[in-house]
């Protein structure tokens, strides 16, 4: 099995790429995905969050409210790290299932968008970094996502810089140009990773 970390700064297009990977033949493990599913209605996750930063977190339909949690954390660091101590754990023990149940032959791309933050690049044979500018973040982040500059500039302020994901890539993707550029950088990835998880 070959572990690739899959991360970049938000707004960089990192599911573009994960999306390629996977029909290409990669198997996913997705963190958002997974973050959402540790606070669904009814689960232990949901539960802690709600008694650590109360119902107003709740949208009517009993479901979290993300984006509104996200205005309150993403504003204070000391707000951020208690969800993260929630959350955190949840994700890491999810991700473990889902490692453990994936093909012994797989080539497994974690989609990570904290890998750096949370310290996470040792766990992986091969770390791919997306990168953009951060003006170009900013562009996709309140044009796509309706994004106030303010919020988007908070939001990327709030993850590691691209220097620091950079540092500690072993590949890295530019995604400021076209989606056919991308493509062409992620096919010649995956040939390579492929003849890497053969001759593991």
């Amino acid at each position: 099995m070959l572990r690739v970390g899959l991360t970049g700064g938000i707004g960089s297009g990192k599911s573009e790429v994960s999306k390629r990977l996977v029909a290409l033949g990669a198997e996913l493990i997705d963190a958002d995905l997974i973050a959402r599913e540790v606070v669904r209605p009814g689960t232990p996750g949901l539960a802690a969050i709600v008694a650590e930063f109360g119902e107003g977190v709740l949208l009517p339909d009993g479901t979290l409210d993300r984006p509104g949690l996200g205005s309150i954390v993403f504003a204070d660091e000391e707000r951020r790290a208690a969800l993260n101590a929630i959350t955190h754990p949840l994700i890491g023990r999810r991700s473990q299932e889902l490692l453990e149940a994936a093909a012994p032959d797989a080539v497994v791309v974690y989609d990570m968008p904290l890998l750096v933050e949370n310290g996470l690049a040792g766990m992986h044979d091969v770390v791919v970094v997306v990168d953009v500018p951060v003006e170009v973040q900013v562009e996709r982040l309140t044009a796509r996502r309706g994004m106030t500059e303010g919020d988007a500039r908070a939001r990327i302020a709030a993850q590691a810089s691209r220097e620091q994901r950079r540092a500690v890539a072993t590949h890295v993707i530019d995604n400021s140009g076209s989606l056919e550029d991308l493509h062409k950088q992620v096919d010649a990835l995956w040939a390579e990773l492929t003849e890497r998880a053969a001759s593991a």
